[in-house]
């Protein structure tokens, strides 16, 4: 069955949330798991089963029609009656939890309805066309999206369609996401009986894919959660310490963030601003960071003020409050109300400075931002609803909140990805990013793209494959060239051309951040090879590598070179593949193969000079060697933060190099060892965290001729 279990009586990462949740105890699921188990309740009431979920769901929506959730409710219970979880639970149990978190978060009926029924389809004897004829066409959609997603196995060869698949179904209705996460998130909830392989397995891609996924959909509740048993699964000793230092503050005796949450009440009482004023505890992965990144932590780094008010202008009033009557640290304040995230969030952040030297944090947000920030896209509740006239755009059509700038970057590249392979190894570079910009086009439009993108990117991102026209750019006015990075507020003009001949220079590709950008310009490179251009360097014959752990070298063709078992290789400094790359390889001097990323610029000068190619495959092994560029802005200490952020992912460093600081920014390049290729996004992630990194990328060397 699709859902893991364990024992509730089984010590499981289940305590991360526990800090942070002492006011609600945890749904008793043995419980629900006995009611459901005295059979469907009369038709004229709603079964005692899930009066929790209607409890919840009439928090958010007290007007709603309930009969859906009792039909759906009666349906799954006597289709799943008779099979239990690995823990000896009835399985009903499983489906009510996960629509219990999605209540709780303010989905709407419909989604509570597929969530009920999302495994009954794939586990039971009822069938899609008895779900529509039933719930009708939106709940067999829902229902539909979520089974697909169930069957492709998380095997590391089943990986880029799975998650192909995910990304295609987010894309037409987020509410199968929705589904999928407060899947994951019970199934991580109950992943103690599960041996400690198959445990770390599913939080690597619980880690890698669906918690990058639940930040870009905004759906921060079930995000940080994801994160805290990610975290208590495959780090146990840094998440035990963690537990450790939250314990030991929470017996401390005196308590600043209780003191300036005071502070702040008499403050806004005597202003006459009404406000709530809440204690935010950072969850554990948040307290682990924090220690990371200050060392030894005080009372003021457990957590944050959060202040709620009703209307935005009361967000600013708040604001100025403080700021007159408490000690501000101006360079801690950030604007997300005037400026959104990209993932649906809001809030003023700031903070005060206590007498001791304590700084607290503080967010201001109305209740309403405060439950898109909690909520993301569930709390949109139905966007597929007809519009109400604040919702629809000018042209009288609807705007579509669910479909942010980075999902619709995603869903347009990954059509265009030429295999699975590619889109995988694309996916986790993307997810990777941290943060997304908005630039602004002359004519008022505006453009998302990741941190870090250059006017390629933009120039792609506006006009795709016809921006390999593009002939130069200006930023906020002024010339610049298209290596340009761009600042989250510039204004980009691009400039095209008029020339039907016009094409892109392969330089682009060093500058080329998004997938859409390279992936357009490999084709073209591909489609329209130079010829005569020199192939890629090539070894003398008098030194040649060792084999290469994990590689497998098959011929296309005969050849008494390749075609033995070990055959020695080399891996191409310009592209500096990993698994799971796919990567091809080309015969050179000295009986060695040098193996390339497909989408390496050399592969296409090499082919377009008559170069053999020679398929290459990963083997077992997925230890890999892998050149990482770093860039920063100068700080001392920097270059010990990074190092230690790279021990702290238990990889090794072989080489490491800084570049001289230029305009107060360093260029750092790691040549690292990593135990497992698969890790690559979080070591890259881990990387960017270190205070004063600005973008971390795998290194792209220019090849040369021999």
């Amino acid at each position: 069955m699709s859902a893991e279990a364990t024992n509730p009586a089984t010590p499981g990462p289940v305590t991360p949330t526990a800090h942070r949740r002492k006011s609600r105890p945890r749904i008793d699921l043995r419980r629900l798991g006995r009611a459901a188990l005295l059979g469907p309740a009369a038709r004229d009431r709603l079964p005692d089963a899930i009066s929790h979920v209607v409890e919840a769901h009439r928090a958010h929506h007290p007007d709603a029609d309930l009969d859906p959730l009792r039909r759906a409710y009666v349906l799954a219970e006597s289709s799943h009656r008779g099979q239990m979880r690995k823990s000896g639970e009835p399985y009903i149990t499983h489906p009510l939890a996960v629509t219990l978190i999605l209540a709780e978060l303010g989905a709407e009926t419909t989604t509570l309805t597929a969530s009920l029924l999302h495994d009954t389809v794939e586990d039971t004897d009822v069938t899609l066309e008895q779900v529509g004829e039933e719930f009708g066409e939106e709940v067999r959609y829902l229902v539909d999206g979520v089974t697909k997603l169930e069957k492709v196995d998380y095997g590391a060869a089943a990986e880029p369609e799975t998650f192909r698949k995910m990304l295609v179904a987010t894309g037409n209705d987020v509410r199968v996401m929705s589904i999928k996460l407060a899947d994951r998130l019970h199934n991580m909830r109950t992943l103690g009986v599960m041996r400690p392989e198959k445990q770390a397995r599913i939080a690597k891609v619980t880690r890698d894919v669906l918690i990058p996924l639940a930040e870009r959909l905004g759906v921060q509740a079930l995000k940080t959660e994801l994160e805290d048993l990610v975290f208590a699964i495959l780090h146990p000793e840094a998440y035990e310490h963690t537990r450790e230092l939250i314990v030991d503050n929470a017996a401390r005796a005196d308590d600043p963030l209780a003191e300036i949450a005071d502070e702040v009440r008499a403050v806004l009482r005597e202003a006459g601003l009404q406000a709530e004023v809440l204690i935010r505890p950072r969850h554990f992965v948040s307290v682990h960071r924090t220690s990371r990144k200050r060392g030894q932590l005080r009372g003021a780094d457990f957590g944050r003020v959060l202040v709620l008010v009703n209307e935005d202008a009361d967000c600013y009033g708040v604001l100025g409050e403080l700021h007159t009557c408490l000690t501000p640290v101006v360079s801690e304040f950030k604007d997300f109300i005037a400026v959104p995230k990209f993932n649906l969030y809001q809030s003023l952040h700031t903070a005060v400075a206590r007498p001791d030297g304590q700084v607290v944090e503080v967010l201001i947000r109305t209740h309403q931002m405060h439950k898109a920030a909690e909520a993301g896209v569930i709390a949109l509740g139905n966007p597929y609803a007809p519009p109400s006239e604040e919702q629809a755009d000018s042209d009288g059509e609807r705007a579509d909140p669910t479909r942010p700038g980075w999902l619709s970057r995603l869903l347009d590249w990954q059509e265009a990805a030429p295999d699975p392979d590619t889109f995988w190894s694309t996916l986790r570079e993307d997810l990777a990013q941290d943060r997304e910009i908005t630039v602004f086009r002359p004519d008022g439009g505006t453009l998302g793209l990741p941190a870090g993108a250059s006017c390629v990117d933009a120039a792609y991102a506006q006009y795709g494959d016809d921006a390999h026209a593009c002939m130069g750019a200006r930023v906020n006015g002024r010339l610049a060239t298209l290596s340009t990075v761009l600042q989250d507020g510039d204004t980009v003009q691009l400039l095209m051309g008029q020339d039907a001949s016009s094409e892109p220079s392969r330089e682009w590709l060093e500058h080329a951040h998004t997938p859409a950008a390279r992936i357009a310009i490999q084709r073209w490179l591909a489609a329209h090879p130079s010829p005569g251009e020199a192939p890629d360097e090539e070894i003398p014959a008098a030194s040649p590598r060792p084999p290469v752990d994990g590689l497998t070298v098959r011929p296309t063709e005969a050849n008494a070179v390749v075609d033995q078992p070990g055959a020695t290789v080399r891996l191409a400094g310009c592209c500096t593949p990993v698994p799971p790359d796919t990567v091809t390889g080309f015969a050179v001097r000295g009986g060695v193969v040098t193996v390339h990323r497909v989408e390496c610029s050399a592969v296409a000068r090499m082919k377009g000079v008559g170069r053999t190619e020679v398929e290459v495959r990963w083997g077992d092994t997925t230890e890999c060697r892998v050149t990482l560029v770093a860039e920063s802005f100068g700080r001392p200490h920097l270059l010990a933060d990074l190092t230690e952020a790279i021990a702290l992912e238990d990889v090794a460093i072989v080489s490491a190099t800084v570049e001289p600081p230029s305009q107060q920014r360093v260029r750092h390049t790691y040549t690292l060892q990593l135990p497992d290729a698969a890790h690559l996004p979080a070591l890259m992630r881990a990387m960017r965290n270190v205070p004063g990194v600005y973008d971390v990328n795998r290194a792209q060397h220019q090849a040369t001729a021999p």
